[in-house]
């Protein structure tokens, strides 16, 4: 977590792009069963949803050309935020809420790494960040999470069962390695965590929207995303709002593309 009264532009880009890498790591629970072959997951032609490689999943990132002018594509490489390894864990005043925690902070989170007993990132992630000409308030940050087995759903569900005991909930962070040894404590944060009406896309198995806000002295950042899952993989998109701005919605149109360009090379 950045110190006390951080710049809000560059705060909000770097915990953006933090959301894909680190959901990675989320929720999923102890003893939820060693990695299986395949998913029983169907695409609508009713063949079954195939487990990419990374590089399947990295290629089934949607391009400049396949959501059309105004839009700037770029992939970027998992976990260099600002906020990156080295910047301390979070800790949750609320245990239950950790994961969603370890799910928005990239601290220590790398593909393939495991985390605790039962919590382990995905075998292959690919992130992108999608920039719109027109509303530049509007670009977004996304991911691709490839999972083995039934995981995303497990994954998916576990977030669905935090939105009751972490509606409100307080962190607490160690400074930032630059200000080590310069007297600036802990920063203590406070967390609101809402559900969004999303509308599962064509093409997708579920979908999840949420917002949470990070407030530290006198910042507030908000952080808009809707997670779908696809068959094994889930699809993740971002926005971020900064003080009184509000965090756009993710754009439909992104999702829906995204959505239907990762199940197109699943049934593949």
């Amino acid at each position: 977590m950045p110190h006390p009264a951080p710049h809000p532009a560059r705060h909000s880009a770097s915990r953006a792009r933090a959301v894909p890498t680190a959901l990675a790591v989320l929720f999923l629970a102890a003893g939820c069963g060693a990695p299986g072959s395949g998913s029983a997951d169907r695409a609508p032609d009713g063949r079954p949803a195939r487990e990419l490689s990374a590089a399947e999943l990295r290629a089934a990132a949607v391009t400049d050309a396949d959501l059309g002018p105004g839009f700037t594509v770029t992939v970027v490489n998992p976990g260099h935020g600002e906020t990156g390894p080295g910047a301390g864990r979070e800790v949750a005043d609320k245990p239950v809420c950790q994961p969603l925690l370890d799910a928005v902070t990239p601290a220590g989170a790398a593909v393939g790494a495991t985390v605790g007993p039962g919590q382990a990132t995905p075998y292959a992630e690919t992130d992108l960040g999608v920039a719109q000409a027109a509303d530049p308030a509007g670009s977004l940050y996304g991911g691709l999470l490839g999972y083995r087995g039934d995981r995303a759903e497990r994954l998916r569900a576990e977030l669905e069962g935090l939105f009751g005991p972490c509606a409100e909930f307080v962190s607490t962070s160690p400074p930032p390695p630059a200000e080590k040894g310069k007297g600036v404590g802990p920063t203590r944060t406070r967390h609101r965590l809402s559900r969004n009406d999303t509308p599962t896309p064509e093409g997708a198995d579920g979908a999840t929207g949420f917002t949470l806000t990070n407030e530290s002295g006198s910042a507030v950042l908000a952080q808009r995303a809707v997670l779908a899952r696809v068959g094994p993989a889930l699809v993740v998109f971002s926005t971020v709002g900064v003080g009184a701005e509000p965090a756009p919605a993710p754009d439909e149109r992104v999702v829906r593309r995204q959505v239907a360009k990762l199940r197109a090379a699943q049934r593949g």
